[in-house]
């Protein structure tokens, strides 16, 4: 029979560091690691997650100043990534709104889209379709479709209206 070693519990529980409470900063940082956030977004999920609404606004005003945090540039990610997903200006100016923008920074992200809406519709509708919108209810089918994803009515018109020849 073996005795068990003196001097510990053998649980390895004695040799564990605590692990140190990280600061808002830190969490807010680790948060921007992963992808662009608003000022709004990146205050919200700090206080969600039981922070001081002080030192959050204290730790996010801190990150905007060092250009860690940037509504700007969260704000051009957003454009990129949703109209990249298919998505039209009405829905992706409505979720930037829902992140505290004001129009004007609203309009300037929308001013950085490269492409031609109308095209990014055909495009999807093509994509999503295929060439044929021969008969009535495909092309209501369509452009339903496209009001859902947020693109306007000319873009609308112009994509389920298109000849796939061109």
């Amino acid at each position: 029979m073996h005795d068990a070693p003196t001097g510990g519990s053998g649980d390895g529980a004695g040799r564990r560091r605590r692990s140190r409470e990280q600061t808002p900063v830190q969490r807010a940082l680790g948060l921007l690691a992963r992808r662009e956030h608003s000022r709004k977004e990146l205050s919200r999920k700090l206080t969600s997650r039981g922070l001081d609404a002080g030192e959050v606004k204290a730790a996010v005003d801190r990150l905007a100043g060092e250009g860690w945090q940037n509504d700007i540039r969260f704000a051009e990610s957003l454009v990129r990534s949703r109209a990249g997903s298919g998505y039209g200006p009405l829905r992706i100016r409505a979720e930037l709104a829902t992140h505290g923008l004001d129009r004007e920074a609203i309009e300037r992200a929308m001013d950085t889209f490269e492409g031609d809406w109308a095209e990014a519709a055909r495009d999807l509708v093509r994509r999503r379709f295929g060439a044929s919108l021969d008969d009535l209810a495909a092309r209501r089918k369509a452009a339903d479709f496209l009001l859902r994803r947020g693109f306007d009515g000319a873009s609308v018109r112009a994509a389920t209206r298109f000849d796939p020849e061109d």
